[in-house]
């Protein structure tokens, strides 16, 4: 799965400090009118003790693309403003992660004001989004077009709140409410994790995180903490030294992976694994997904073939050393179309071509 998380947030917020700190792209922070782009592996803990196992040619770990949009303030989306330009490419990412500024910079600390200035931006291009559609719809319903009509009548709905402010995904929008407006790649409907950017880790119990804490909360959002600046240095410094420099900052796990963690429970995604002699191969899917549609992740001619899924959970196989070992441990389960997949799951694909 190629998944795309958007770092967004207004100017000076410490976007791109964190966004060098998740994938060590030393990006300038300065000039800020084009987007940064990068492809960090998922930190995956269990794939060094597979390779370990299979001593494989190939190691190939999951994937996410992390892209630092530049920043938006208030007016971006204004006729003729570049924020218009800028919310285009958050419309392509899967989740936005958005910074909010909980340090010192020379001007007022306000989590709330700044995370009302971006859903404001977004909502404002939304709006002009949706209209466009109904205006369509409309020309269609003129004709009795059934279909029309109650797809205009759902989107009405959703411009209703825009129209309110109420950014698409604060408005408990059905299923079928999403079917209609999923065309128009709403921006404020994409689905958020905050970021509070600290001076230091020392601060993660301050007034400022506290709020973006209540601010996330209210809207069933998850918020994690992050001192940008100290951890885009740790990212340049070798593996000891960089041990050594987090315990003196008091940071147990990098950004990079807390981050991508919940970035991953933000989508409801997991990871499943493949190993032999030839790839230890890790695959992302949606925690849900059926065997037959997480085999299709590997390749689609498994997913329309499939006949059965060889099970074994990581720390059997690790524990007894082998899949054969595992089988006759009674640890390998064959499992039909309807398994859900687990996360952590080592499996083998049978399909017919």
């Amino acid at each position: 799965m190629a998944i795309q998380a958007g770092l967004v947030g207004l100017p000076q917020c410490g976007k791109t400090t964190i966004f060098n700190a998740i994938t060590g792209a030393a990006a300038s922070g300065f000039g800020g009118a084009e987007m940064n782009r990068a492809i960090i592996n998922v930190p995956d803990n269990r794939i060094e003790p597979l390779v370990k196992l299979y001593h494989p040619e190939k190691t190939v770990y999951a994937t996410l693309e992390v892209v630092d949009i530049p920043g938006l303030q208030a007016g971006s989306t204004s006729e003729g403003g570049r924020g218009n330009r800028l919310l285009g490419h958050i419309k392509d990412v899967n989740a936005l992660l958005h910074v909010v500024r909980c340090f010192e910079s020379g001007g007022e600390i306000d989590p709330t004001g700044d995370v009302e200035i971006i859903d404001l931006e977004m909502v404002t291009a939304d709006i002009q989004t949706i209209e466009n559609k109904i205006n369509r719809l409309e020309k269609k319903s003129r004709s009795g077009d059934k279909e029309a009509i109650r797809e205009l009548e759902l989107c009405r709905k959703v411009q209703s709140g825009l129209d309110a402010g109420i950014p698409a995904r604060k408005q408990n929008l059905s299923a079928d409410e999403l079917k209609a407006i999923a065309d128009c790649h709403l921006a404020s409907v994409k689905p958020v994790l905050y970021i509070a950017n600290l001076g230091a880790m020392e601060n993660a119990e301050e007034a400022p995180a506290k709020k973006l804490r209540e601010i996330a909360a209210e809207e069933g959002a998850e918020m994690i903490v992050v001192a940008g600046r100290d951890e885009a240095d740790l990212i340049e410094l070798d593996d000891d030294d960089r041990q050594l420099f987090m315990v003196e900052l008091g940071i147990t796990e990098s950004s990079m992976a807390r981050l991508i963690r919940a970035t991953y429970r933000l989508l409801g995604l997991i990871t499943f694994l493949t190993t032999g002699p030839d790839e230890v191969h890790a695959w992302t899917c949606r925690d849900g997904d059926t065997a037959p549609i997480a085999a299709g992740k590997i390749h689609t001619d498994m997913e329309s073939g499939f006949i059965r899924l060889e099970v074994i959970r990581h720390p059997d196989l690790i524990e007894l050393g082998s899949e054969e070992a595992a089988a006759r441990a009674g640890k390998m389960r064959l499992e039909g179309k309807e398994y859900l997949v687990q996360d952590g799951d080592v499996v083998v694909v049978r399909f017919s071509k």
